[in-house]
């Protein structure tokens, strides 16, 4: 173990390499959720904990050359800078390559811990476990990471879940269902958001239904109610992942991913409008209607990033102990609407801009790069 000195995505490089044979400190008061008399609900045991509530740490990954090639020090730039901002407030786990953890020690600074596992790319979200309560403590599912489909080489990641169990000394739970964490999304109260296109799809559970997965997770993530939206299939690596599109502020409260200034109708566009009709008719695992808060796109034409693949959306946040990590894309006056509406739901916590063109160049965000432990 050491101690620091503490195109994701594209989908015809991912294509190519399948061609090649080759074939993602503590919840203050205000933040928790409460009865209608103020007081805090107690949480149900086992349940799937939302992220504004207490980690024992975060969990990253540094990224490789084999992904990124000649973008290798600028994305790691982005991990480093997310990495060293997160562990002023919280701890912080950064899984490296052996032959790498020095280096990313070095450049992580001495309160990022950085263990040599091997890893393949930067989407802790995705490779890491899934982590419930139950009454024995946290455990963690493997959702068998498959590459997304085997889109992309991932010898190394598809074993991550397994070695940060180990490593954390936390339980496995197993399953036939191959998922990845930026899949779901949760209020800690027993409902879960996700995209049809992302778990019900042949590149990861050939010959299952609907039906049957909505089973499977309600069983594996103790929840009561799975809302679905149709989502966006092959246009990214992901199948449109639900924590670029829609994410619990709160019990009750969702914000949705929506089009910029002058952006056109596409299948994105469409699929932000499909979610906000099956928000409007749904209500959540306790019976509430859902308060649907809008978070806008950038104007494309002021920001810095460039690309098919760059994801410009502030919607892929990521809610820590102390502080909530937001991208900030050079359209100054999207990213100040941006950390206004999240500092307006999140008033608990500092709300931190952070310029990351490089991961979203490769069809990610924060989100994405991180993965939150349960404390």
């Amino acid at each position: 173990m050491f101690q620091a000195s503490i195109t994701r995505r594209t989908v015809l490089a991912s294509a190519g390499l399948a061609a090649a044979g080759l074939l993602a400190s503590g919840c203050t008061v205000s933040d928790i959720p409460r009865k209608a008399n103020g007081m805090p609900s107690t949480p149900t045991i086992p349940r799937f904990p939302a992220e504004w509530e207490p980690h024992a740490r975060t969990v990253m990954s540094w990224p490789t050359s084999r992904i990124w090639a000649e973008d290798t020090p600028y994305v790691r730039a982005d991990i480093a800078n997310i990495a060293r901002t997160l562990a002023e407030s919280e701890p912080v786990l950064l899984m490296a390559s052996p032959d790498e953890a020095e280096d990313a020690a070095r450049r992580c600074g001495s309160l990022v811990e950085v263990v040599p596992i091997p890893v393949d790319d930067l989407w802790a979200r995705d490779t890491v476990p899934v982590f419930i309560e139950n009454a024995d403590g946290v455990a963690g599912v493997d959702f068998n990471f498959n590459g997304w489909g085997d889109k992309q080489l991932h010898t190394r990641d598809g074993a991550v879940a397994s070695e940060v169990l180990q490593e954390l000394r936390i339980p496995r739970i197993n399953t036939s269902l191959v998922a990845e964490g930026g899949s779901f999304e949760t209020d800690g109260e027993g409902t879960l958001l996700v995209t049809r296109s992302s778990i019900v799809n042949p590149n990861r559970n050939p010959g299952l239904s609907e039906a049957q997965i909505d089973a499977e997770l309600r069983q594996l993530l103790a929840l009561d109610r799975v809302i679905w939206f149709d989502g966006v299939v092959g246009e990214d690596i992901t199948d449109a992942h639900v924590d670029s599109l829609a994410r619990f502020a709160a019990p009750g409260v969702i914000l949705l991913d929506v089009p910029g200034p002058d952006s056109p109708e596409d299948v994105w566009s469409r699929s932000s409008a499909q979610a906000r009709e099956v928000l409007e008719r749904e209500t959540d695992a306790r019976g509430r209607g859902f308060e649907i808060v809008e978070l806008p796109q950038p104007d494309f034409g002021r920001i810095r990033g460039t690309g098919d693949d760059f994801l410009a959306s502030y919607v892929n946040y990521f809610v820590g102990n102390e502080v909530l990590l937001v991208p900030e894309f050079g359209d100054r006056r999207a990213d100040r609407r941006a950390r206004d509406i999240l500092a307006e739901h999140y008033p608990s916590r500092d709300i931190v801009p952070l310029r990351i063109d490089e991961i979203a160049s490769g069809g990610g965000g924060i989100h994405c790069a991180t993965h939150d432990v349960p404390a």
